[in-house]
C-alpha cells in the first residue's frame, strides 16, 4: 500500500466508524445522523430496526436513548476493502448498558458496513448490525451518579 490516497482514504474510513461511536456515547444524535449520506440506511436486525435517511436515523437514536439507564459502546477496528468513491467494511464492536425497565447485558457485535466518498467526506451509505454474543446475566456495577454539566 504505497498509494497515498489509498492511506488517506482508509485513515479517514476509521476515522468515520470512531466518530460514530463518539456520537452514540455522547448522545449527539444529529452528529451520528450526520454521518450517514443522505439516503443512507442503518439496520439492526435483532432489535428490529431499519432507518432511512439521516432524520430517520436521528429520531431512532433519540427513541432508543430513552430507552437506557446507562449504555457503553467502543469500536475495535475491522476490514476495509477500497473501491474508488465506495467502500464495504466490517467494525467490531463491544457493548455493556442498562435499559429503564432493567433488561441489561453484554454483547459483541459486527457492523457490515458500506461506504461512499461524498463532498462531506467518507459516510456510511449502509450500516447493519449483526449480534455475535449476548449475555444478560445482571451486571454487577452500575452506573455513577449524573454529574451536572457531564453529557
Amino acid at each position: 500500500m504505497t498509494d497515498y490516497q489509498t492511506i488517506a482514504d482508509r485513515v479517514e474510513i476509521e476515522a468515520l466508524r470512531g466518530e460514530f461511536t463518539d456520537a452514540a456515547m455522547m448522545r449527539d444524535r444529529a452528529r451520528l445522523a450526520s454521518l450517514f449520506t443522505e439516503d443512507g440506511v442503518l439496520r439492526m436486525p435483532n432489535v428490529p430496526v431499519e432507518q432511512v435517511g439521516r432524520e430517520e436515523i436521528r429520531a431512532g437514536g433519540e427513541r432508543l436513548q430513552a430507552l437506557h439507564e446507562f449504555f457503553v459502546q467502543t469500536t475495535h477496528p475491522g476490514t476495509i476493502q477500497l473501491d474508488g468513491d465506495t467502500a464495504t467494511g466490517r467494525a467490531y464492536i463491544q457493548e455493556i448498558g442498562r435499559a429503564v425497565d432493567g433488561r441489561q447485558g453484554l454483547n459483541f457485535a459486527v457492523y457490515h458496513d458500506r461506504y461512499r466518498r461524498t463532498a462531506e467526506g467518507w459516510r456510511f451509505t449502509e450500516r447493519v448490525y449483526e449480534v455475535r454474543y449476548e449475555d444478560t446475566t445482571p451486571l454487577a456495577g452500575s452506573a455513577p451518579p449524573a454529574a451536572e454539566g457531564r453529557v
